[in-house]
């Protein structure tokens, strides 16, 4: 079964940025079109940036211009890198397929200070 980690998360003020990183136990990310989600305080999880299979990367509008997604197929890692940070980017920030496929991590923390 294949196991995610999400790390690199932390209190930062606004403007300031972070990197976040998704550690895999297998070779997902070659294969599946992986993405970044997030779940603020009292509102559903979802899905803020992916990248596929080739590359390829979309984001929510919300964080398009700031937000950059990549990945380390050989290092199965994928990374978030957040610059620019709101104090509205205050979550909990997950990885997975865009499908939800494998077993959800623990998330890591990501608060933004005004």
């Amino acid at each position: 079964q294949v196991q995610l980690a999400e790390s690199g998360g932390g209190l930062v003020q606004a403007g300031g940025s972070l990197r976040l990183s998704c550690a895999a136990s297998g070779s997902i990310f070659a294969v599946n079109v992986m993405g970044w989600y997030r779940q603020a305080p009292g509102k559903q999880r979802e899905l803020v940036a992916y990248i596929t299979t080739d590359g390829r990367t979309d984001y929510v509008l919300s964080v398009q211009g700031r937000f950059t997604i990549s990945r380390d197929v050989g290092k199965n890692t994928m990374y978030l890198q957040m610059n620019s940070l709101k104090p509205e980017d205050r979550a909990v920030y997950y990885c997975n397929t865009i499908k939800g496929d494998y077993p959800w991590g623990q998330g890591t923390q990501v608060t933004v200070s005004s």
